[in-house]
């Protein structure tokens, strides 16, 4: 088996999905699936021709079998999740909006997520995970392992782990501020400016960077972060700036999407942006690919959306700045500017 460059390490939850829009109490019938920051990061990432792992811990339930078995299924190395035989595997349901009169509709388009994860396995996990013989040497042999500000709020094992993973030098870390508020309710969260000024690559969006950090000026931030290598900052759909140490800053602009679902774009932009860096692609190319992941996700209902064929990337990344403004991005797929 290919040695995986990127190792992403957090809880991936089963989502039930109902089969229809509509406040939950009208739901019949779900489908199931599986969510997570740091398995849907791996998944795209084996999208985009990166070689990647997912650590990490589930129940032993169907539901904990049955999520490691989709997200091997997109490629992912899934050899050093282990099976906790005491505790479930977390699990959050999914409610969207239909714009009805019903008084708990979200209203069209908006979406929910309810979460059913305290004690899970996952929230087990600790700094005993890097001597793990099936997980050790994963990490010892990546380019890249893959971090989220979700993991330390688990629980106080998995802040342990966190951090042990920033203390083991020569790692190359990059961690995505996701920021949950609900999950750090009674939590310290300047810890999460620790842990990001602790890791070579931060992204983070600019309403999470004005919430935590209280800005999300790019001077202000590198004052508040100066020791990662690049912090990457995400304006919604507007653009993305990376941010180096020496402070200059650098943007590319988000492609035109006609969303069909926000869910999981945050995640694809970080896998895009990720894997350029893997690939060796200079800044903008990193976050052109970014774009084009998260476009992806967009266009899509669920998190994982398909990548553009690699001609098209190709073509995306070189492209000059006024067909890239002009390229269009639907549920049918990209068009660029010249496209008939």
């Amino acid at each position: 088996m290919t040695t995986p460059a990127a190792v992403c390490i957090g809880e991936s939850m089963a989502v039930l999905l109902p089969e229809r829009t509509g406040p939950l109490e009208q739901a019949e019938t779900f489908r199931r699936g599986f969510g997570g920051a740091e398995s849907n990061v791996a998944c795209a990432l084996a999208g985009l021709g990166v070689p990647a792992a997912w650590i990490s811990r589930v129940g032993a339930d169907g539901l904990g079998r049955s999520l490691v078995a989709q997200i091997a299924a997109h490629g992912v190395d899934t050899s050093a999740v282990r099976v906790d035989p005491d505790r479930p595997t977390g699990l959050y349901l999914k409610e969207t909006g239909d714009g009805g009169d019903h008084p708990h509709d979200l209203g069209a388009g908006r979406s929910r997520l309810h979460y059913y994860r305290r004690g899970s396995a996952a929230s087990a996990m600790g700094p005993e995970v890097l001597a793990d013989p099936a997980a050790a040497p994963l990490l010892d042999g990546a380019a890249l392992i893959h971090l989220t500000g979700i993991t330390p709020a688990l629980s106080d094992s998995c802040h342990r782990l966190v951090r042990s993973l920033l203390a083991v030098p020569g790692r190359r870390i990059s961690f995505d501020l996701n920021w949950r508020p609900a999950l750090w309710a009674g939590r310290d969260r300047q810890a999460l400016r620790f842990l990001m000024n602790g890791s070579q690559i931060v992204l983070l969006g600019a309403d999470e960077a004005r919430e935590v950090l209280g800005t999300d000026d790019p001077e202000g931030l590198r004052r508040l972060l100066p020791r990662p290598e690049v912090l990457v900052l995400k304006d919604d759909g507007r653009r993305s700036t990376a941010i180096a140490r020496d402070g200059s800053v650098l943007a590319e602009p988000a492609l035109r999407v006609e969303v069909v679902e926000p869910t999981g774009a945050g995640d694809a932009f970080a896998a895009g942006y990720l894997a350029g860096v893997v690939h060796g692609l200079p800044q903008a190319g990193c976050l052109r690919l970014g774009h084009l992941s998260a476009a992806s996700a967009l266009t899509v209902r669920g998190d994982l959306g398909t990548a553009p064929p690699p001609a098209l990337v190709e073509r995306l990344l070189a492209a000059g700045p006024a067909e890239w403004a002009a390229t269009r991005v639907d549920a049918a797929g990209f068009h660029p500017a010249d496209a008939s």
